[in-house]
């Protein structure tokens, strides 16, 4: 009998940590959690327009009636910086999902800082570079059709680092103030997969915008 009522026992108990379980991985038809597959989702539709932006720029780069042309402005040096500084946050985003799958709480936060503040130094970039532009250059949003997709494509993409960065400090603080009762390596994984394509568009960005005008 009380064999019988501890087996009862554990396959109950058994039952609920496996709907607990099951509840907290939130699994689809296609066997993968549901917030990855809506990132995957959403990486495609930002594919659609980050490529539309960038046909924009390149077909119209070359066209300004007034104003300076992309070989007169831009400032590769600045720019290079900039992108090395983005690859070395993603290589954080790494450490920082693998610090959390370890369950080591320390290294995990410190990482994740590091991806944020990778973050914040490319906005930084950024905004040195466009402050040139406009105070430097005379080349203002509406200075020509190359200013305008110049402006909103890297602008686009800026809001899109912005929203990483917002991100990643929201699980860092979460994770302050939790401490070891938090450890969602689910939403980490989420979070690395938006960084690491918003790091690939700059990539693409940078080869496409700064280099292939010196070709």
């Amino acid at each position: 009998m009380l064999d019988s009522q501890h087996t009862g026992s554990a396959g109950t108990a058994g039952t609920i940590h496996g709907a607990g379980q099951e509840a907290h991985t939130h699994p689809t038809n296609t066997g993968v959690d549901n917030r990855k597959f809506a990132m995957w989702t959403l990486i495609a539709s930002e594919c659609f327009l980050f490529g539309t932006l960038i046909g924009n720029y390149l077909i119209h780069k070359n066209r300004g009636i007034s104003g300076p042309k992309p070989h007169e402005v831009y400032q590769i040096d600045i720019t290079t910086l900039s992108t090395f500084d983005l690859l070395m946050s993603s290589v954080a985003m790494v450490f920082a999902l693998y610090y959390c799958n370890a369950r080591r709480l320390r290294l995990f936060q410190f990482w994740t800082g590091v991806v944020a503040l990778g973050g914040l130094i490319f906005l930084g970039f950024q905004y040195i570079e466009f402050s040139h532009f406009v105070l430097k250059e005379d080349l203002g949003l509406t200075r020509n059709i190359f200013a305008s997709s110049f402006y909103l494509l890297t602008g686009c993409h800026g809001a899109h680092v912005t929203v990483g960065v917002i991100w990643m400090l929201s699980i860092l603080i979460t994770s302050l103030i939790k401490g070891d009762k938090w450890f969602n390596s689910t939403m980490v994984e989420v979070a690395g997969l938006y960084w690491h394509f918003v790091d690939v568009v700059w990539i693409i960005i940078f080869t496409v915008v700064y280099l292939f005008v010196y070709v």
